[in-house]
């Protein structure tokens, strides 16, 4: 039973070790969340989406995390193999959605976003059995409900909110759970 006990802790502090992902992403989402909010309500900037270009840069970083992360792994666990399954599926329904979007119109694409990004995190939470990200997994659902009923700028607005509570709060707290388990603090 120890051994069992500690597979799974062991498992579970290898994607705390991965938070850096959260952040990664997390970030780069809110800078183009804001970065077309502003651009388009203070600045009246005509292609305010243009700042989404950003996320190719941040898939090629994400991709050399990963190749560095897969050098340094020492096992590859039913939950590390879950969870990679999960957010290739969830990356490729990213990118399948903003194709559907730009057919058949963006206003309303937003709330769509937000609930991927609500299923990723509730489920990966889940997994790793980590409160913080399943609870953002929920309130992104919440979230996503009311977005539905804002305008499209109101709706970026609602996508970086999202994004904070699924993302980058969880993913600073389970850096400083880490650190804080490593005695770093």
């Amino acid at each position: 039973m120890r051994l069992i006990s500690s597979m799974i802790e062991s498992t579970k502090n290898s994607w705390k070790d991965s938070s850096h992902y959260y952040l990664l992403w997390g970030w780069a989402i809110m800078i183009a969340c804001l970065g077309q909010y502003f651009l388009k309500t203070l600045f009246h900037y005509r292609q305010p989406y243009l700042v989404w270009l950003i996320i190719p840069v941040v898939l090629f970083v994400h991709v050399f995390f990963i190749v560095r992360d897969r050098r340094n792994e020492r096992v590859n666990t039913f939950i590390n193999e879950a969870g990679g399954f999960l957010w290739t599926a969830l990356g490729f329904a990213f990118f399948s959605t903003a194709f559907l979007f730009t057919k058949i119109g963006s206003e309303n694409c937003y709330p769509f976003y937000i609930v991927l990004y609500g299923i990723g995190t509730y489920v990966f939470g889940r997994l790793i059995k980590f409160k913080p990200l399943f609870i953002g997994g929920i309130t992104c659902f919440l979230l996503a409900i009311i977005c539905a009923y804002l305008d499209l700028d109101s709706q970026v607005f609602m996508l970086a909110l999202a994004i904070l509570v699924s993302y980058l709060i969880p993913g600073y707290l389970l850096r400083a759970k880490l650190k804080k388990q490593k005695g770093d603090v």
